[in-house]
């Protein structure tokens, strides 16, 4: 489904040039629960916010993102928003940064019906309320500001946002970032849920191994810009093949060892 070609991404500082991203090839194949992990700063989210050409101007990007044969990198402004929106939306880290403080979410979310699928207002509220009926939310958010939500609630909400215009892809940048140990679950297991009922390829970024391997069937490991491995959740565990996943791995196993002898 998304062909990274050769993929890098650097930044211009005060101090020179640093390199984000350096040349990431990888697929994203159609219908599978992907997961990126790695440490904080390893690119994992730059390489997220590649795909949907959401970098700050001082980014430099080079190589190709293809989605469905189509080069993310070479379209115009108007095609660009149709394809963050209808073909692979995202949903971003800390849900407050996708929503507008001063409206409500049931505003938010039928302004993305009305401007890309072209429904009428009062259509797009009744859509809006099944949206978030499917995340788990009552008709009664829908005129709520975002202060107003918990954590949890805002993040169910950007996901419903997120999956307004039925894309067959979903990114999610660190969806569990902020929330309490319960609702990390319940997110986890939403989005779960949702993307393999409508056959929908999921893409999360992380810097939980534990988490991801919960939830998805492949593991890529970034490390230093770098993807380093690609495997399946019993091939991270059983068999790490690059020094940094290793790490990864042993990390969590004495955590778990830990807790055993409390």
């Amino acid at each position: 489904m998304i062909q990274l070609r050769s993929l890098s991404v650097s930044y211009r500082t005060p101090r020179g040039t640093v390199a984000a991203l350096k040349n990431i090839n990888f697929h994203i194949p159609y219908g599978s629960a992907t997961a990126i992990v790695g440490e904080s700063g390893s690119g994992k989210s730059t390489l997220l916010h590649s795909i949907m050409r959401l970098l700050p101007p001082e980014a430099m990007l080079s190589g190709q993102i293809i989605f469905q044969e189509t080069d993310v990198t070479s379209l115009d402004d108007k095609a660009l928003q149709s394809f963050r929106w209808r073909k692979c939306s995202m949903v971003l880290q800390g849900a407050m940064s996708s929503f507008n403080p001063v409206l409500t979410i049931g505003r938010q979310i039928s302004e993305v019906l009305v401007h890309h699928l072209g429904f009428l207002w009062k259509e797009a509220f009744e859509k809006s309320e099944e949206l978030l009926k499917m995340v788990g939310l009552p008709k009664s958010f829908l005129d709520r500001f975002p202060h107003e939500l918990s954590g949890g609630q805002k993040q169910r909400a950007a996901i419903a946002m997120a999956l307004a215009c039925k894309p067959p892809c979903l990114l999610a940048d660190e969806p569990t970032t902020a929330l309490d140990v319960i609702t990390q679950a319940e997110i986890i297991l939403l989005l779960k849920e949702i993307t393999q009922k409508n056959q929908m390829t999921l893409c999360m970024v992380t810097h939980d191994l534990p988490l991801a391997l919960s939830v998805c069937d492949r593991l890529a490991v970034m490390h230093k810009g770098e993807i380093v491995e690609v495997q399946t959740p019993s091939g991270i565990l059983n068999n790490p093949t690059h020094p940094h996943t290793r790490k990864l791995v042993e990390s969590i196993r004495s955590i778990e060892e830990r807790g055993s002898r409390t």
